[in-house]
């Protein structure tokens, strides 16, 4: 196998002592230089970079692309007046301030101009969707300066003397893409001015920097604030920030709706961002309208056969090929593989293959998964998703990989779980983010976690 035999060439580089040593010792400097942490740990923590086919490329973007129009034609769905978008609404369990913003035209047409799928592909070719970042996909300034990172060890060096490598930079895409929101929403402000919007102390910090660091290069004057920043007055939004006040006209929003909404409660609605956004005087990337894709609701919606009348033919099979089976957990008859099943009972008695998901989360955050869990265990978490809006999903096929890391000097190969997260924009895959963990969910933020660069091989 092609892709199989280039791994095998790339870890026996590493059988070089004085190679191994030299690639980590240059991994790490150019990390350091680049300012690629998660908090104050390397991003990477090991040797080798996420390698994939062509043929593995081209399948994230045909199958990734038809799920992505398909949920904008779902959401489309969700914007439409009568009871066929109040059905789509109340299976994605939208709170009342919800309905409220994502009644307010964003000004561009697209609800999720950038985005992230979480998937798990395989070395063979299988391809399994986890979850739908709709909201604030994160990593693209970090995968990027981890691509030139890495590309400088020397075992990749040797490694590209008989496979030349591919890299596939995302932040120049970005760029594009909230500038073409804001064109589209008619240039609110009559020049761009961009806040990075995300709640103060987090371990990204950096990746916020980088990218406020990368618009500035490219002559865009950008800063990061909280939402605590931001004032709104004489028809305008401004950051505030040590006494000065800084007009915005876009707002890259790396904050989640629903915890927009929890922090200001009754107040969100009155919040600065809330008023500009609903006078047209930014646009904001993504927009509140990203909260119908964001929802994990949204995976049983798309398999739900009252919302597939306008998909198309390889939307469905998308679909059918790539997304787990996934229901609103509630009292009630639903079907598993064409068979009519009581949906309690089921998710009871399969806790081995099923996990239970709060409706809007993200990284994995507060998953149960029931394969780790005891009866009671589930039981309790079946009794608080009752409770608290909450789907039940299959479990999809994982995929490993060996990964190579110098461990007191030497070289150890282990396998790690990897997520493979392809960048949207729009509905196009650009761009993918690689996350490996040696525990079930593949997040940055995992014990033993790391993150890499992905390049294509071109076979042949």
């Amino acid at each position: 196998m092609f892709l199989a035999d280039a791994i095998d060439h790339y870890h026996e580089l590493l059988l070089s002592t004085d190679m191994a040593r030299e690639s980590w010792a240059t991994l790490s400097a150019e990390m350091r230089a680049r300012r690629l942490f998660f908090s104050e740990r390397p991003l990477s923590s090991v040797l080798r970079p996420r390698l994939i086919s062509a043929a593995q490329y081209a399948l994230l973007q045909r199958a990734v692309g038809d799920v992505a129009r398909a949920a904008r034609k779902v959401a489309d769905l969700a914007l439409t007046p009568g009871s066929a978008g109040a059905a789509v609404r109340e299976q994605l369990m939208l709170t009342p301030h919800e309905h409220a913003l994502i009644d307010m035209h964003p000004g561009y047409a697209d609800p999720s101009a950038h985005a992230r799928m979480d998937t798990f592909l395989t070395l063979d070719g299988s391809l399994q969707f986890a979850a739908y970042n709709a909201e604030n996909p994160a990593s693209v300034a970090y995968e990027d300066l981890l691509s030139q990172a890495f590309r400088e060890m020397p075992v990749m060096r040797a490694f590209t003397r008989r496979y030349p490598l591919r890299p596939l930079p995302t932040r120049q895409r970005m760029i594009e893409t909230l500038l073409g929101a804001w064109r589209e929403a008619d240039s609110p402000g009559g020049e761009p001015s961009v806040a990075i919007l995300a709640w103060s102390g987090l371990p990204t910090t950096s990746e916020f920097e980088l990218f406020r660091d990368f618009l500035a290069e490219h002559h865009l004057p950008a800063l990061i604030c909280t939402p605590d920043d931001l004032r709104f007055h004489a028809g305008r939004l401004f950051a505030r920030i040590d006494g000065a006040e800084t007009p915005i006209t876009i707002v890259v929003k790396r904050v989640l709706t629903s915890e927009f909404l929890v922090h200001y409660g009754d107040e969100a609605l009155a919040h600065p961002l809330a008023h500009a956004y609903a006078a047209g005087a930014c646009v904001v990337v993504n927009s509140f309208r990203a909260t119908l894709l964001h929802k994990t609701s949204i995976f049983a919606l798309l398999s739900d056969e009252q919302c597939q009348a306008d998909f198309s033919i390889e939307e469905r099979d998308s679909i059918a090929r790539h997304i787990p089976w996934t229901r609103v957990l509630r009292p009630g008859v639903t079907t598993y593989q064409g068979d009519p099943i009581d949906l309690l009972d089921f998710t009871r008695a399969n806790r081995n293959r099923l996990l239970l998901k709060p409706n809007d989360t993200y990284d994995g955050k507060d998953i149960t998964i029931g394969w780790e869990s005891s009866t009671d265990e589930w039981d309790a978490a079946i009794k608080a998703g009752m409770e608290s809006p909450c789907v039940v999903q299959e479990k999809v096929m994982i995929a490993y990989e060996p990964y190579p890391a110098l461990v007191d000097g030497h070289v150890v190969i282990s396998q790690r779980l990897v997520g493979s997260d392809p960048f949207l924009f729009g509905p196009e895959v650009d761009g993918c983010l690689c996350r490996l963990s040696p525990v079930t969910q593949p997040t940055v933020s995992a014990g033993g976690g790391s993150t890499v660069p992905v390049f294509v091989i071109d076979e042949g």
